[in-house]
């Protein structure tokens, strides 16, 4: 309990822009002034917090003002994706710290990857500055699906040779850093969380657009998992009866009517893209993907056509979940995202509200991520903070 309360303030605090007092705090979370004052002098102890200077006006104390440390913690992420691999250092309140990116080494050897990734944390860390002993661990966003229990990644899309890869043990042993890992689009919906501001709070779906489109899932400020840790796997949802067939044996998935290596195809077929690629990398479908963006921008009629027929199509997905777990907010962010903003949030709000059981109770709202290009890295950062730190119901349950 003592554990959970600390938590419990902590995100008080987190999620209030200027900070709060003690006051505040024990009308806020309900806690005796005793235990505020407590948990309080623990967390300065700790560095977590810092009094901020005092606030007050007419008869009365000041009050002190409680903020988070943004030196008291920080935390490493990696973005592993089929294109490119991201890298931040992340610090208390979400703030990027350092940065780097690298294009993901190609072949069908993971070995060879996650020691690349092993050299470019340590790279990271030192260009940082940070002291060593203050990074509270390293988090991955990887490629689902996703063994969560065992930190393996199981034969992702687009990673050949990645078949039961255990990850996580792997970075441990190459960083000599405790090594947390999700599902890249279930880091997304974390990092939105922690460093995406309004459009992180409260009940939302992240509608992750990269080289497959996924998922995440954050109800009531709690970021949902699934037994395995994949939920929110939206890649054999029909959105076309008529399309494509799938692998899966259906016809119109969203995997095979809408991500953007079907878009590339379509391009393809039109004749509007040069159908040369040597290969389906995830780096060349992001190569190509930006070339149909392109014509898109410049108007041409076939390119803009493919573009707004997915936004058609991912909204009829994006319906689906809303609808089944009554949402507040739809996010949308990825590696693809910033390329297909403008026109899908100028369709897709107007086809969720037609398509909203509740539109005669309460609205949809629809965003771009709050957090930016490097959702997925800044994510996966965000998951050492969220697992050090953010309040969950299973702190409450007594070990056996």
């Amino acid at each position: 309990m003592g554990d959970f309360n600390l938590t419990v303030i902590l995100d008080a605090i987190r999620r209030t822009a200027g900070g709060l007092s003690r006051v505040e705090l024990a009308q806020i979370v309900g806690l005796s002034p005793q235990t505020i004052s407590n948990i309080s002098r623990r967390l300065l102890d700790q560095n977590l917090i810092v009094e901020a200077g005092k606030e007050g006006s007419g008869p009365g104390k000041p009050r002190t003002i409680l903020r988070l440390n943004p030196g008291g913690m920080f935390a490493v992420g990696v973005h592993l994706d089929p294109a490119v691999t991201t890298f931040v250092v992340l610090d208390l309140v979400g703030a990027v710290v350092q940065h780097s990116r690298i294009k993901t080494p190609g072949g069908n050897d993971p070995t060879a990857v996650i020691g690349t990734i092993a050299a470019e944390i340590a790279q990271l860390v030192a260009d940082s500055g940070v002291d060593r002993d203050k990074i509270a661990g390293i988090g991955v966003a990887a490629p689902g699906p996703i063994d969560l229990d065992n930190g393996t990644v199981v034969d992702p899309p687009l990673l050949p040779g990645w078949d039961r890869v255990e990850l996580r043990n792997a970075l441990t042993e190459a960083t000599g850093y405790s090594v947390l890992m999700d599902k890249d689009v279930t880091s997304a919906a974390v990092a939105e969380t922690w460093a995406g501001g309004p459009s992180g709070a409260g009940s939302f779906i992240f509608m992750y657009m990269g080289t497959g489109i996924g998922c995440g899932i954050v109800l009531n400020d709690e970021v949902v998992r699934g037994t395995s840790g994949n939920a929110g796997e939206i890649g054999h949802i029909v959105v076309d009866p008529d399309g494509p067939p799938c692998d899966c044996g259906l016809r119109g998935c969203v995997k095979s009517s809408c991500i953007p290596q079907v878009l590339v195809a379509e391009a393809e077929a039109a004749g509007i893209l040069d159908a040369s690629r040597s290969g389906n990398s995830g780096a060349e479908i992001q190569q190509s993907f930006s070339a149909l963006c392109d014509l898109a921008d410049e108007g041409n009629e076939q390119a803009l056509a493919i573009i707004d027929k997915s936004a058609v199509l991912v909204a009829r997905a994006a319906s689906v979940v809303t609808n089944t777990l009554d949402v507040e907010r739809v996010v949308f962010g990825g590696p693809f995202w910033s390329r297909l903003a403008e026109r899908y949030l100028e369709k897709i709000p107007a086809l969720l509200e037609a398509n909203s059981d509740t539109r005669l109770i309460h609205p949809i709202e629809v965003v771009g991520t709050g957090v930016g290009e490097d959702v997925g890295a800044i994510g996966a950062a965000s998951l050492v903070l969220e697992h050090m730190l953010a309040p969950r119901a299973q702190r409450l349950l007594l070990e056996s």
